[in-house]
C-alpha cells in the first residue's frame, strides 16, 4: 500500500550510453544510420516478398514476419533513445514507459516462437520433401503466424498487465536505455516476487523451449543433409537453412545471455552492449543475411529499383 504522502511517478529517467557531450553525438549518428538501415532494409524485404510470385512460399512468409517484428522492436526503442541522446531532460514519461516495454516484449516473444516456425518449415522442406507442400499449405502458415503473433502478445499484455499493477512511488531512474521489465520491477515501491517469478518463468519457457524445439530440428535437417551422397546436393540443402541459422545463433545467443543467466539486479556497460545487440543490430543484419546469400530475394529486389543493383 502507498503511503498517502507519497507522490506516485509520471515519469521515469533512463541512463543514457555516456555523458560525454562528443560521444553522444557519435552514439546518436551511429544508431541513427543503424535504425535507418534496419526499417529500409526490413522494408524491402516486405515489398520485395510481396511482388515476386516466386517468393510466395513458406519460407519467405515467416520471413515477411520477421521484418516486420523487427520494425516493431527498434521503432519501440530507438526514436526514445535517440531523443534523449541530445536532450537535457533524458525521461520518459509513464504511458510511454509501459507502451514502450509491451511492444518491445511482444515482438522478442514472437521472435523466438517464430524461430522455431522458420526451424519446422525448413525440417518438412529437407527431411519430408514429399509431404512438403501438404504440411506447409497456406492454411497451415496462416494459422502457425496467429499463434506466433498471438503467443508473444499473450505474452507481453500478461506481463506488463501483472507491471501495471504496481505502485511506483520512489526512485524513478532506470540504469537502461529503454524501459524493460527486470530494471522497471526494481523501482516498485509495492512487492514484485510473484511478477519475478512469473517474468522468469516465462522467459525461461519460451526461450528454453523455443531454443530446445529449434535444436532439434536442425538436428534431424543436418543427419538428413549428411546423408545426401554428392558434395553438391549437401551444399544446396545447406544453403536453403544457413541463413535462418546464422540469425538464430546470432539472436539466441544475446537473449540467452541476458534474459537467463544473470540474476535480476543492475544492468553494467556488458549488459547494454549485449541489449543493442538484439535491438538495434540484429534487426539490421537479419536482411543483409538473408539476401547476401540469396539469388532469388537478390531479383526480387531488382525489381523494385529501375537501376541496376551490384
Amino acid at each position: 500500500m502507498v503511503a498517502p504522502n507519497q507522490t506516485m511517478v509520471t515519469e521515469f529517467i533512463l541512463q543514457g550510453f555516456t555523458e560525454n557531450p562528443r560521444l553522444q553525438a557519435l552514439f546518436f549518428s551511429l544508431l541513427l544510420l543503424l535504425f535507418i538501415m534496419a526499417l529500409a532494409g526490413n522494408a524491402l524485404i516486405i515489398a520485395a516478398i510481396h511482388v515476386s510470385n516466386g517468393l510466395h512460399l513458406p519460407m519467405y512468409f515467416f520471413l515477411a514476419n520477421l521484418a516486420i517484428l523487427d520494425i516493431i522492436c527498434t521503432s519501440s526503442i530507438l526514436p526514445k533513445v535517440l531523443e534523449n541522446l541530445i536532450s537535457v531532460k533524458k525521461t520518459i514519461s509513464y504511458g510511454g514507459c509501459m507502451n514502450q516495454m509491451f511492444f518491445f516484449t511482444w515482438s522478442l516473444s514472437s521472435e523466438l516462437v517464430l524461430f522455431t516456425a522458420m526451424a519446422y518449415d525448413r525440417y518438412m522442406a529437407i527431411c519430408q520433401p514429399l509431404h512438403y507442400s501438404k504440411m506447409m499449405s497456406k492454411t497451415v502458415c496462416v494459422g502457425l503466424a496467429a499463434f506466433v503473433w498471438s503467443s508473444g502478445g499473450l505474452n507481453s499484455l500478461t506481463l506488463t498487465s501483472l507491471v501495471l499493477t504496481l505502485s511506483f512511488c520512489g526512485p524513478n531512474f532506470i540504469p537502461h536505455f529503454f524501459c524493460e521489465i527486470p530494471p522497471v520491477l526494481l523501482l516498485s515501491c509495492t512487492p514484485t516476487y510473484w511478477i519475478n517469478i512469473l517474468s522468469i518463468t516465462a522467459d525461461m519457457f519460451l526461450a528454453g523451449l523455443n531454443f530446445f524445439l529449434t535444436i532439434v530440428s536442425y538436428s534431424f535437417i543436418i543427419a538428413s543433409i549428411m546423408k545426401i551422397r554428392t558434395r553438391e546436393g549437401k551444399k544446396r540443402a545447406f544453403s536453403t537453412c544457413s541463413s535462418h541459422l546464422t540469425v538464430v545463433t546470432l539472436y539466441y545467443s544475446t537473449v540467452l545471455y541476458t534474459y537467463i543467466l544473470p540474476v535480476l539486479g543492475t544492468l553494467g556497460s556488458m549488459d547494454k552492449l549485449v541489449s543493442v545487440l538484439y535491438t538495434v543490430l540484429t534487426p539490421t543484419l537479419n536482411p543483409l543475411i538473408y539476401t547476401l546469400r540469396n539469388k532469388d530475394v537478390k531479383v526480387a529486389l531488382k525489381k523494385l529499383f529501375p537501376f541496376p543493383l551490384p
